[in-house]
């Protein structure tokens, strides 16, 4: 029994990618969900971030703020908090699925 190399299994995952359908974040996400998640988003990270993400006790998260961060970088974030600092970890209500979408929300621009 022969075994596929590294570089076959990477160029297999790689074309298996393009057979399968990309589905959106919101996609995955329900509607109600989505809903409460937007308003975690103005009123818990706004509670800190400025209703209009502008800034406050933590940084802007508007979009020209966040344009130059990785999104996993900021995911992270969201799920692991930043210790030394205000900013909590929310693993225990969020998954990173639903911090990604956050994310994406971020980078349109989110106001109340």
């Amino acid at each position: 029994m022969r075994y596929l190399s590294k570089r076959e299994c990477a160029i297999f995952f790689l074309m298996a990618s393009f057979l399968f359908p990309l589905t959106s974040h919101a996609e995955l996400i329900s509607a109600e969900r989505q809903a409460t998640l937007k308003h975690l988003l103005i009123q818990d990270c706004g509670s800190c971030h400025g209703l209009r993400m502008k800034g406050g006790l933590g940084p802007a998260l508007t979009p020209d703020d966040l344009a130059d961060k990785p999104k996993e970088g900021l995911v992270a974030t969201i799920i692991h908090g930043r210790p030394g600092t205000a900013m909590p970890p929310w693993a225990a209500l969020l998954t990173d699925q639903e911090a990604t979408w956050l994310i994406d929300q971020l980078l349109q621009g989110v106001s109340p």
